[in-house]
């Protein structure tokens, strides 16, 4: 079986993108892990499949499947990713277009030539939408590991669950160790993606993600997404709020409890090429 792909990236976070609109296909866990292989493979941080929707509400249906071969509910990177690629495919009728995945819809704008906005929906604090196990919910929580006793953190859905932990300087922490700890603990029953949230002044802030399936990347959306909306809950930051990754910036807008995340950067095709 031949598979023919787009490599593409939204700020360093890197993508296989394969068109399952006109060659429907099916994945399953072992050939994920292959077409993410960096060394015997295309490699990425996850490959993200576009087919017809399921749904009349939506224009198409995108899945995502974590390098490991789990799949995903949110990827906001991704989702910039695809809107271009859409685009470039000359599939989009209008410059807006609504994605369906595993959990929601989301709305996105393609704005120019490699940047996209995307609508990433409301954040959900309540513990059983996480899925995050508390005595009562809280604006903030105690780390549950004794290497992060004096830290605390905020915890919400961006359709995939998140801890946003505050430090003085993200450069001392070690991301991988501890990101790897918390994803691990019995209080997150479906794991967590982990940020690690230093503010720089009151619209910007810098950030570093230990994901889900994948490990520390260079960048990710969804969870820029939730940086930016647990620094306004805490009042460390006001909307619009630039989230600096290691891998570049997005802008993120949100005005409150009730309303939905606006998140916008770059999308760019890298290569194409058949697997």
């Amino acid at each position: 079986m031949t598979i023919a792909f787009t490599k593409m990236q939204g700020l360093g976070n890197d993508f296989v993108v394969i068109d399952a609109i006109s060659h429907p296909i099916t994945l399953d866990a072992q050939l994920v892990r292959a077409i993410s292989d960096r060394h015997r493979g295309i490699g990425c941080d996850q490959v993200l499949v576009v087919s017809v929707a399921t749904i009349s509400q939506a224009d198409f249906r995108y899945q995502i499947f974590n390098a490991d071969g789990s799949e995903a509910a949110q990827c906001g990177n991704g989702a910039r990713c695809v809107v271009e690629f859409l685009h470039q495919k000359g599939l989009l009728v209008h410059n807006a277009v609504t994605l369906q995945t595993s959990e929601r819809l989301l709305t996105a704008t393609w704005l120019a030539p490699d940047y996209v906005n995307v609508d990433m929906g409301e954040p959900l604090f309540t513990p059983e939408a996480i899925p995050f196990i508390t005595p009562a919910a809280a604006t903030t929580y105690p780390v549950p590991l004794k290497e992060m006793a004096a830290l605390s953190m905020v915890v919400l859905s961006m359709g995939n669950p998140h801890a946003v932990i505050p430090v003085a300087d993200i450069t001392s922490i070690p991301v991988k160790s501890w990101g790897a700890l918390l994803q691990q603990h019995a209080t997150f029953p479906q794991s967590v993606n982990v940020s690690f949230m230093q503010v720089i002044d009151k619209s910007t802030l810098r950030l570093r993600v230990y994901e889900r399936g994948v490990g520390e990347t260079l960048a990710c959306g969804s969870g820029a997404c939730a940086g930016a909306v647990a620094g306004i809950v805490l009042g460390l930051v006001v909307s619009p709020v630039t989230v600096i990754l290691p891998g570049g910036e997005l802008t993120i807008t949100w005005q409150g409890l009730g309303s939905s995340v606006g998140m916008a950067g770059a999308a760019v095709k890298v290569f194409t090429g058949n697997y």
